[in-house]
């Protein structure tokens, strides 16, 4: 377990051009209807402060939850913002008492390591200090470890599941506890891959009563809405309240709230792709036996294998073909490892041949 006080945003360089296979994008594209919905925005209407009932509605629907539980978001990042500035920021402590802050107790964020780089920084910029639990060396999720870290100062636990970039799973038993013996701490669900794991707490009736649930839904993925910036955070209403008053009224600009309410209404799509990015995952976990590299069955759009020592060189090899993945090598319990996107099954052809190529 370590603590720090700052994190970075690690920024990935954009390929000019060639296959993008390493920040885990839709590189199908957004719906059809999503680019119908955009280029019906007139002039008038950019012109004007957006209203989100439409798109705020839509989400609801699409989440089976009540519309008055929706708070839309500029991308999930400003969701774990809201939420890492609702929870840390300093409680009842007088700007014009200052001496009062010698007895005041950095609060405390918990993250499960390896994970998002944004739960670092929004606990920094919140003026909390990160307190990392590392995963197990079989990348299985250590309960014990975070109850053990957990503290006075515990104001919020950040979890991924399915996580990234191994693509495992916690246990639904875990989260459970974890709500049950931190009532003190909203605990931040990412739920950012979890179309493709067919998983959720959203409609988990027992996880639901538990009012420091938090979960973070982004339209990145499966909608392929990235460029849009358009995610969602899900709780309870009164738990929902703060970070409400974080968010700004108009966050969301005119055109991410149409493309979101048309993007979600497209469930044609939305199906084909989720059945892409599944043979997509076979064919890759077949390749990869054959080559006989190790990897991780994953629950997300994509795979994370390790190809040892020669990753760096690996990941340059594949770059010069044209075909981008992540080089995951230097996070905790990933050395040798790199992560591949899953989705369009002809792109996943591409990389595959590549692969057997370089190697």
């Amino acid at each position: 377990m370590t603590s720090e006080r700052s994190k970075t945003y690690e920024k990935v360089v954009t390929p000019s051009s060639g296959l993008r296979l390493h920040l885990n994008e839709n590189t199908a594209g957004c719906s059809p209807r999503v680019f119908e919905a955009l280029h019906a925005i007139t002039r008038q209407r950019a012109a004007l402060y957006p209203d989100y009932d439409t798109a705020r509605q839509a989400t609801a629907t699409r989440l089976a939850v009540p519309v008055q539980e929706v708070l839309l978001t500029n991308g999930l990042d400003e969701g774990i913002l809201a939420a890492a500035v609702a929870a840390l920021r300093p409680q009842g402590l007088s700007a014009a008492a200052p001496s009062s802050s010698a007895a005041f107790t950095t609060p405390e964020a918990i993250v499960v390591v390896p994970a998002f780089d944004m739960y670092g920084v929004c606990t920094s910029a919140a003026g909390g200090r990160v307190v990392n639990v590392p995963l197990a060396a079989d990348f299985s999720f250590p309960l014990r470890e975070v109850l053990a870290a957990a503290g006075a100062a515990t104001r919020v636990v950040f979890l991924t599941n399915p996580n990234n970039p191994t693509g495992q799973l916690i246990p639904r038993a875990d989260i459970i506890e974890i709500l049950r013996v931190l009532p003190q701490a909203l605990v931040f669900v990412d739920e950012a891959y979890a179309d493709f794991a067919g998983e959720s707490l959203i409609g988990d009736v027992e996880a639901r009563t538990y009012r420091n649930l938090v979960i973070g839904r982004t339209f990145a993925k499966a909608y392929g809405l990235a460029g849009i910036r358009a995610g969602a955070v899900i709780a309870h209403t009164d738990t929902l309240a703060p970070l409400s008053q974080v968010v700004p009224p108009y966050s969301i600009n005119v055109y991410a709230a149409a493309a979101l309410a048309a993007g979600l209404n497209d469930a044609q799509h939305y199906d084909w792709y989720l059945a892409q990015v599944r043979e997509s995952k076979s064919l890759v976990y077949e390749a990869l036996g054959k080559l006989g590299l190790r990897y991780w069955r994953s629950a997300a759009n994509f795979v994370l294998v390790n190809v040892g020592g020669r990753v760096t060189q690996v990941v340059a090899d594949l770059a010069e073909r044209g075909v981008f993945v992540r080089d995951r090598s230097r996070d905790h319990g990933c050395a040798g490892c790199m992560r591949v996107t899953t989705g369009v099954v002809e792109h996943t052809r591409v990389f595959i041949n590549a692969l057997e190529e370089v190697l």
